[in-house]
Formats: C-alpha cells, structure tokens, sequence
C-alpha cells in the first residue's frame, strides 16, 4: 500500500516524517516484553511485579461511596471547568491540617486538575518559550522535560546522587543556564529514589529562587507517604508562596489512581497561568468525582492507613533485598526502595547496565523491577506489588528472597 501524505505532515515535536518509524524499544516496553516472554518459558511460575508504580489496592469504600451517591444527582452531570469551590475549600483546609500550611486563598491560590500529569504537562506553556529553560531533577518522571522541548525550550538535568541525599546541587548549575532557567521541577519524597526534602533544603530552594527569579514546581504526589516524620510541604516555608507551587495528588495518597484528581495550590499568579492553560485544555473533571475528592480531603487518616501498609512490606524487602547483597535501606517516604543493580550472576554472567540487570531478573526468576541508568546503575522495587493480605505479603516477599538466593548476585 503506497504511503499515506500524512506520514510528511507530523510536527517536529514528536518526531516528523520519522513518526512511528523509530525502531528504538524504550525501558518500559522492553520490561513489558521481557515479562511476556518470561511467562512463556515458565507458565507454571507466578510473575512477583515489584516494577508497578500504583497502589494494588481500591480507594476506601466510603470514597467509592461518594462517587456512587455522588454520579446520580443531576446537578454533577455538567462541566467543571476550572473545579468546583467545595474541592478548593477542601483543599486548603487539607494544606492546613496536614502541613500545618495556613492562608491558602481556595479562591486564588487552588484550582483542581485532571491528575497531577496534566499539570506537569501544561505548566512548560505557560511559562516557556523558545530558548527558555526548565531544571529538571534526574532520575524521574520526565513530563515536563517533555512539554518544555515542545514548547521549545531546552532542559538542564540536575543528578540525583546518593551522597547528597539523593537532592540537586543547586549552586553547580552553570551562570548561563540560570539566565534562561524559568521553571525548576522538584519531587519529594521522591520518585524513585525514595528520599525526601528537608526543611533546610526547601529554604535554600526559596533562595535560589528568589536571587534567579525561578518558578518552582513542586510535585508532591508522595508527599503524604512519610515513615519517620510528619509530612513536609514546600508551601509550609516561609517564602514559598512567593516562588512557586506545588501539586497534590489523589492517585497515590488515597489509592484513587484511575480517578484522575489533583490540586494545584501556590502562588496566585502561576496558579492563575496554569488556569488559564487548563481553560484551554479541558472542561474540568467529573463534579462527582471532586465530591469524592473532597470526603477523601476531608479524611487524611485514610492515608495514614495506608502509609503504615507501606512501611510494612517496605521493612520486609529491606531484609530481603539485603540478604542477597543489594544496598537496601528503609525510605523515608514514597513506596520505593531504590537500589544498587547487581554487576552479574553467578560465575560468568556480566551486566553493563541496570537495564540488563533487570531484564536478567525477569527471564531467569520472573522478578520484575524497574531499572534506571541515568545517574549510576540502580534498580527501583516498588512495595505496591499485588497481595491479599499481610499473610499473603510475607509470602510474596519471602519467594522474592528465595529466588534471589539461587541467582548468586555480583556486586
């Protein structure tokens, strides 16, 4: 069949003529068909996935609950546009009683987003123009790197090493890179490293942000999910408004992944820019949804609950993990333990890379993981794998360790 003419009308931004015609295989899609082709080998053997980033269980019932008494009222069916005032209510007073972050204006300073995502991806658009540039902490989630080449900026990756706390070195970005920089991206706790944000870190944030007029974004998706300390907001610094924003997400802290909710809370004027994009996005998400939002907001001990799950099965892996040589530690926040990856197995077999590691866990013992390679070879095992109960959990966790046992890892 001769080649269609749209095959030469595809924006440069994703790609151009090349679309779809880039015989690259990314990390994810490789673990994708590494596991296919596992379960294919050994049909019998059941697939322990310590590579899924989402909670494995359901939103609390009295949340399903809302939405289902929630979905039938006439008066949710419309559009929400920029969110219903009851959600950015509920959000400040949320900032307050967890955070301890008093005088978020619900009126100014909150809108509502179609999940934490969305916000990553509009943010670059209102601030970003061509040659302008964003900071964005590696390893981690790389949307807004994405949206600010879109836009045709440019990004300045900032490394995340373990001897730093697994926090950017600010004051090593180069002079010339500040004068263009606009928007720095910050995740803590962090994905997936698991480490989290001091309060003496934050400040010196605000300060790099004030002397080089930077906007900050702060994605506070695991913010809530914290082991040893109350959870620590960027707003709750003094200053902070003044700098930036930072979003919350539904998805991790109240299991309601798939719903699609989030707030964005800061600074009038960025929030007021990232309203206006949305504006132009979409319509809002589903009112009903938002009521559920809310009773969620209203109820954090539900993700305390949660947390303590967690803390739970992450203590067990530590012990599993280190029993087979790994460099395992305790996280002090999210649900990732993020570790050195093995150099080999056994006698003869030798990994270049993190991702050969992984793929190596999948075929051999079907442990599936996910790899990271761009600062040092390390592999991310996530505490959300799928279990009944914590009887179910040990076992899970235990078959992990004894699997790993028979492989001999090299480090």
């Amino acid at each position: 069949m001769r080649e269609s003419y749209i095959q030469s009308m595809f924006s440069e931004r994703i790609g151009g003529k090349g679309f779809g015609k880039d015989t690259k295989v990314y990390k994810f899609e490789k673990i994708k068909r590494a596991k296919a082709a596992a379960r294919k080998v050994y049909p019998n053997m059941e697939l322990l996935d310590f590579g899924v980033g989402e909670p494995d269980d359901m939103a609390h019932k009295a949340i399903v609950e809302t939405l289902r008494v929630e979905c039938a009222k006439p008066e949710n069916r419309g559009y929400a546009d920029n969110g219903i005032e009851e959600l950015k209510q509920a959000a400040a007073g949320y900032m307050e009683s967890v955070y301890g972050v008093k005088g978020i204006d619900p009126a100014k300073e909150v809108v509502h987003s179609i999940g934490s995502k969305p916000a990553l991806a509009m943010l670059p658009a209102a601030f970003i123009d061509k040659g302008d540039t964003t900071l964005m902490t590696v390893p981690g989630y790389p949307i807004m790197a994405t949206h600010t080449k879109w836009n045709g900026g440019d990004v300045l990756n900032l490394p995340l090493r373990a001897e730093n706390g697994f926090l950017p070195d600010l004051s090593a970005i180069p002079k010339s890179a500040l004068k263009r920089a606009k928007l720095l991206y910050l995740n803590y706790p962090n994905n997936p490293t698991g480490a989290v944000a001091t309060v003496d870190f934050f400040k010196g944030v605000v300060d790099f942000a004030h002397r080089h007029n930077i906007v900050v974004v702060h994605d506070a998706a695991y913010s809530a999910i914290c082991f040893e300390h109350k959870p620590l907001s960027f707003l709750s610094i003094d200053g902070a408004k003044d700098v930036g924003i930072e979003i919350h997400s539904f998805s991790k802290a109240y299991n309601m992944t798939g719903w699609r909710l989030a707030f964005v809370a800061g600074n009038e004027r960025v929030v007021s820019a990232f309203a206006h994009v949305k504006d132009n996005y979409d319509s809002g998400q589903f009112i009903a949804i938002q009521k559920a939002g809310i009773y969620a907001l209203s109820n954090p001990d539900i993700t305390e609950k949660i947390a303590v799950k967690y803390k739970r099965r992450l203590e067990i892996m530590v012990d599993a993990l280190a029993s087979a040589g790994f460099d395992a530690e305790m996280p002090k926040g999210s649900f990732y333990l993020y570790v050195n990856a093995p150099e080999g197995a056994n006698k003869d077999i030798r990994f270049k890379t993190a991702e050969e590691a992984a793929e190596y866990l999948i075929m051999e013992k079907l442990i599936s993981t996910v790899p990271w390679d761009d600062v040092g070879r390390y592999l991310r095992f996530s505490a959300t794998f799928a279990a009944k109960n914590e009887e179910d959990e040990r076992r899970v966790i235990g078959e992990m360790k004894r699997r790993l046992s028979e492989m001999k890892l090299v480090f």
